[in-house]
């Protein structure tokens, strides 16, 4: 090749290129206009959410290969949370632009209190033709939302699009409310309540040690294409078990769930409560051999409270409603790695047909050994 074809090439070469870095960098750029292009018309391309507050509160929200979503890398994700944030970056619309004499003061206050919403996306870096011819895939930094408070009439919220000249005022079309409660930085607001989520085929053993009535102790173990009964104080099996209330207790495990964390109690309350012997100790194995273990405790009512009671003796020295437990491990299938522990609240309501004795399952007429 001659030295003129050569450089006829690195010519050709080097135009494309240019042609090539102008499209992109135009399809990146935008204008701050009413062009409807605030909102993700493609949530699934989307594969991570940074959001951070003025309060040094932060999250990142990272898609797995299977759309289930997780916290920090650490955590199960609220999925239904994590669904409506997708929702909401798909249906927001300017409603309409800061009027040219708030926007001084729109802006400090963004400055001083919005909250920072990164969005990251799978995006080809060469998107030609409509979208016909797509090279280069890669995760980036697609945009970056700094959502503000409410406005006057709490049916939009303030928001500023880095990019952007100007703040617009953004809405959801036909939704009565504003956006900002919908991008919470704190990581617990996120986290999924689910302790478990087995189908019954996939549990191999239950195990319910209770520490004052040690007799009643018990596990329910699987035994070929069935379950078995074993006492855990002489570690020998027991006939004639009630098997509706045990097939009851199983299918509870398909979506056990916590009421709330205990972050919201004073740390030296819960501290006291949680530190004397467990009410009950459950664990629950999978066939896979991933455990989940459960201390509950009893709730005492908040003494504080009681003593701003007119009249503290007609109020239960119990909370009748709910437990304290310290959640370990984790029999969910969408968590990356074991999360450690967690002090949370349960209901009643939710644990009643699993923290059960020994004897709720095998009827009144069978006398255990004390």
């Amino acid at each position: 090749m001659n030295k003129k074809k050569r450089n006829i090439i690195l010519i050709a070469a080097a135009v494309l290129i240019a042609v090539v870095a102008i499209i992109v960098a135009a399809t990146q750029s935008r204008s701050a206009t009413f062009k409807q292009d605030y909102h993700i018309a493609d949530t699934s391309t989307i594969t991570r959410i940074f959001i951070a507050d003025k309060q040094d509160h932060h999250v990142t929200l990272q898609r797995l290969a299977d759309s289930a979503w997780t916290v920090d890398n650490r955590y199960p994700a609220n999925q239904p949370l994590v669904d409506l944030l997708l929702e909401t970056l798909r249906d927001m619309r300017i409603r309409q632009q800061v009027n040219k004499n708030a926007i001084p003061n729109a802006v400090k206050d963004l400055a001083a209190r919005a909250i920072k919403v990164e969005v990251y996306q799978r995006t080809p870096l060469i998107n030609l033709f409509g979208g016909r011819l797509q090279l280069f895939p890669r995760e980036r930094l697609t945009v970056t939302y700094h959502v503000g408070r409410e406005t006057q009439d709490m049916l939009a919220s303030f928001m500023y699009r880095e990019g952007d000249k100007v703040p617009y005022i953004i809405h959801i079309p036909g939704f009565r409310g504003f956006l900002t409660p919908r991008f919470p930085a704190d990581p617990l607001k996120w986290r999924s309540h689910v302790i478990t989520d087995l189908d019954v085929h996939a549990i191999q053993r239950i195990e319910l040690q209770l520490p004052d009535t040690p007799h009643e102790s018990f596990a329910i173990l699987r035994d070929g294409n069935g379950f078995a009964m074993e006492m855990l104080q002489n570690h020998q099996r027991v006939d004639g078990f009630d098997t509706a209330r045990v097939a009851q207790m199983l299918s509870s495990f398909t979506w056990l769930a916590f009421d709330e964390f205990a972050s919201i109690v004073p740390n030296s309350f819960a501290d006291t409560c949680v530190s004397g012997t467990p009410r009950s100790i459950l664990t629950v194995t999978d066939t896979a051999g991933r455990t989940s273990r459960i201390a509950t405790f009893i709730k005492y009512t908040n003494p504080d409270d009681l003593a701003k009671m007119p009249d503290p003796e007609l109020y239960e020295t119990f909370d009748l409603d709910r437990l304290y437990a310290i959640v370990r491990g984790d029999c969910n299938r969408h968590l990356p790695e074991n999360p450690g522990q967690d002090t949370v609240l349960i209901q009643y309501f939710t644990f009643d047909n699993i923290l059960q004795p020994a004897s709720y399952f095998l009827g009144k007429d069978i006398k255990l050994n004390q």
